[in-house]
C-alpha cells in the first residue's frame, strides 16, 4: 500500500466508512484495509469517533444523536468562511432601490427598500430635514 492510500484509509475510516467500502474505493482488498486499521488503532472503536472537518481533531459520537461535524464554533466558522462556494443560500431576494433606482440583492430580508444606508437617509430626511 502507498502512503497516499494509507492516509485515505485513515480519513475514510474516521468518517465511519466500512472496510468493504474503503476497499472498493481504493481498489484494495477489504481484509488488507481491516488489518491496516487494526494496526493503527482504527478498528471498531473508530465507529464511535469522527474527525473535525476543519482541524481533524477527534470528536466522540454520542449514540442516538446527530454526529458533530466540527469540534468547536471556531472551527465551524473558519471552515464556512474558507468554503463560501458550499453555502446554499436559499433566501436571496432581488430589489430595486426606492431612492436611487439601482437593482440590488439582499439575503434573508424580503422587506428591504434601499440598497444602502445613505439612500435610506437621503430618502427619509433629504429635503425635509431641519438643521
Amino acid at each position: 500500500m502507498t502512503d497516499l492510500q494509507k492516509e485515505k484509509i485513515r480519513s475514510l475510516r474516521m468518517q465511519g466508512v466500512s472496510y468493504l467500502k474503503i476497499g472498493g474505493i481504493l481498489g484494495v482488498p477489504d481484509n488488507t484495509v481491516r488489518s491496516f486499521c487494526r494496526q493503527c488503532g482504527l478498528g471498531e472503536e473508530a465507529k464511535n469517533t469522527c474527525c473535525c472537518k476543519q482541524c481533524g481533531k477527534l470528536i466522540k459520537i454520542i449514540p442516538k444523536r446527530k454526529p458533530k461535524i466540527f469540534c468547536s464554533d471556531e472551527c465551524r466558522a473558519e471552515w464556512w468562511n474558507t468554503h463560501p462556494e458550499n453555502v446554499q443560500r436559499k433566501a436571496v431576494y432581488h430589489f430595486t432601490c426606492a431612492y436611487c433606482g439601482k437593482p440590488f440583492t439582499a439575503y434573508g430580508n424580503k422587506g428591504r427598500k434601499y440598497c444602502c444606508h445613505q439612500c435610506y437617509i437621503a430618502d427619509r430626511f433629504g429635503s425635509d430635514r431641519h438643521e
